[in-house]
């Protein structure tokens, strides 16, 4: 019996294009592609997801332009743009 299929979606991470399973957060994305600094605190500290519930909002980047958004619940879709302050 054939498995079935993943889906792959295409996103954009810093302008670099990835490609991940469907169903990953843009968290899980930003980590596969060894981003996993999402944003920098006002002090300049970096800062990243690390409750991945969407509790501690570590996990904030821009998506489709849309600033503060939580990555960690967001699910990827094609074409995404994600922005990070790493």
């Amino acid at each position: 019996m054939p498995e079935p299929r993943v889906k792959a979606i295409t996103l954009r991470i810093n302008g670099r294009a990835f490609t991940v399973p469907a169903g990953t957060s843009v968290a899980a994305a930003l980590a596969l592609a060894g981003d996993f600094i999402s944003r920098s605190d006002l002090a300049g500290r970096p800062r990243g997801p690390s409750c991945g519930m969407g509790v501690c909002f570590e996990c904030r980047a821009t998506v489709d332009g849309v600033p503060e958004v939580l990555t960690c619940l967001t699910p990827c879709r094609e074409d995404l743009e994600v922005v990070t302050d790493a």
